[in-house]
């Protein structure tokens, strides 16, 4: 396992993320450090990135080079975007960065900066068609993508710091976002493709605005998780929200719970974008992605393939991460899996469940152990805490929840319904029975690898009146694995109305 570091230097803030890349495939970000430097202010009369500016970045990237050193970093990744590509003293500016912090800043080219947004979002959410919206201090990025692949993109010189600077003489804050939303109609109105899309395309919210907008969402609507990553808005909720904002000034909107206090002179222009865009097109919600630029270096690195061919199962690697990092059975949890989605299928005329559930089956089956690093004897709760917050990518939050109760429910009578309450928001009534139904097979798949050796190697079900039988495909003594399967039957009977015999 190394160490690498990724320094982004934005138009607004610079940010440092540091992560492990564990067996040459995957990385987990352990640190991360934000800062706000504010390059592009002041920079639109002259172009050229200002001396306190200039200390204030230096400052902040000396004491990024001395945590990347106190972790013992193998290898730096730093890049800038629009405020130094576009600064009329960036190769001053990067000579200076270059002697005092010792390491090199990449600028990165617009469409560099595109592909490196498009490589976050495409590597961890499930989105078949997207419209990528980023915006920056300095510039808005919009990028179309369709069958993992970029179709169109544009780089409007226009971001956050820009827009707040502008109509501020004799306005109200509402006047200022009105003015805004206007001008960026009529920018939005010029990008011909914007108003050819299908209808299937999804709007993808990138960057801390976004971020800052799912946060102050999440808590108006009491929200039971804290993941933004793969959180949804939709018009209406958005529409409300920004109502409420835009007539606030900067001290009040400082105030204003999961909005950064650094960001409050900012986030209304950044509202005003997504406005904008959203009156342009007919996008029902917008996606929250977690993942950026920054994350797009990582997978880079991580997995190289990636310069070429996206992740091809998305989920699955994210899983896979986790089993290595907390150096978890994988053969056993890879058994398990297999046993379960046979179970599922071959069931399927019982449970009658749709194909979805799948999904919620392979992620349970597969992390069931990850509680075992906390403590044995409450490892499935604390496997369903450990699969509700793990942030997985390519599942969406009600797969997360309902894979937590499934772990949870190994035995049926610790699912709680006060704690299931909690989720209303999220789960659907049909989704508790399809808990307690997985949640059984689960536990039969568990005790058919009791031992770990594999000894189970496929089952075959038949249902015969009041009974369904299991019969096993076995190598050597499996009489543990049966006895320890037999222990479900009254959950069994309980899920399915029927009763269980294992041969």
């Amino acid at each position: 396992m190394n160490n690498i570091a990724i320094i982004d230097l934005g138009s607004n803030s610079a940010r440092l993320v540091l992560a492990h890349v564990v067996n040459d495939s995957y990385f987990v970000v352990y640190d991360e450090l934000k800062e706000t430097v504010r390059l592009a202010q002041d920079m639109d009369r002259e172009g050229y990135l200002k001396q306190p500016r200039i200390q204030q970045a230096v400052k902040t990237l000396k004491m990024f080079r001395k945590l990347c050193d106190a972790n013992h970093v193998d290898r730096i990744y730093a890049f800038a975007t629009n405020a130094v590509r576009k600064a009329k003293n960036q190769r001053s500016f990067l000579e200076e960065v270059n002697a005092m912090c010792g390491f090199r800043v990449n600028v990165l080219t617009e469409e560099q900066e595109a592909t490196q947004i498009y490589y976050g979002v495409i590597n961890s959410l499930e989105v078949p068609k997207g419209v990528i919206m980023d915006i920056s201090g300095s510039s808005l990025q919009l990028i179309q993508y369709n069958r993992r692949v970029i179709l169109n993109r544009v780089n409007l010189p226009i971001g956050t710091m820009t827009l707040s600077s502008l109509y501020t003489e004799n306005t109200t804050p509402l006047q200022q976002s009105q003015q805004i939303e206007a001008y960026m109609r009529d920018q939005f109105e010029r990008i011909e493709w914007l108003k050819n899309l299908e209808p299937d395309y999804k709007l993808i919210g990138v960057g801390g605005s976004f971020r800052n907008l799912a946060s102050i969402v999440q808590r108006i609507e009491k929200y039971p998780m804290s993941m933004v990553h793969n959180y949804r808005i939709d018009r209406s909720t958005f529409g409300k929200v920004y109502d409420m904002i835009k007539v606030l000034d900067v001290e009040k909107r400082s105030k204003i719970k999961g909005l950064s206090a650094q960001r409050a002179d900012i986030f209304c222009s950044a509202l005003s974008c997504m406005r904008s865009l959203l009156d342009c097109t007919e996008f029902d919600e917008m996606v929250i992605s977690g993942s950026g630029i920054r994350e797009g270096f990582l997978f880079n690195h991580a997995v190289p393939t990636t310069l070429e061919k996206p992740i091809s199962d998305i989920l699955g690697y994210s899983i896979y991460l986790r089993l290595h990092y907390y150096d978890l059975n994988v053969q056993h949890a890879e058994h398990v899996c297999n046993l379960a989605i046979q179970l599922y299928k071959q069931l399927r005329v019982l449970h009658k469940l749709p194909r979805q559930y799948i999904k919620v089956l392979r992620i349970a089956a597969l992390l069931h152990e990850s509680g075992m690093k906390i403590n044995f004897y409450d490892r499935f709760k604390h496997s369903a805490y450990f699969i509700t917050n793990s942030n997985l990518y390519g599942a969406s939050h009600r797969d997360l929840v309902l894979a937590a109760f499934v772990v949870r429910g190994h035995e049926l009578e610790d699912i709680s319904i006060a704690e299931w309450n909690k989720y209303s928001g999220i789960v659907q009534e049909e989704d508790l029975v399809a808990v307690m139904r997985l949640a059984v097979i689960l536990r039969i798949a568990d005790s058919l690898d009791r031992s770990m050796s594999g000894s189970v190697k496929s089952i075959n079900c038949d249902v015969l009146g009041d009974s369904v039988i299991v019969k096993t495909d076995v190598e050597g003594d499996c009489s543990l694995e049966i006895k320890d399967a037999l222990g479900a039957g009254a959950d069994f009977a309980k899920a399915y109305k029927k009763n269980l015999e294992i041969l």
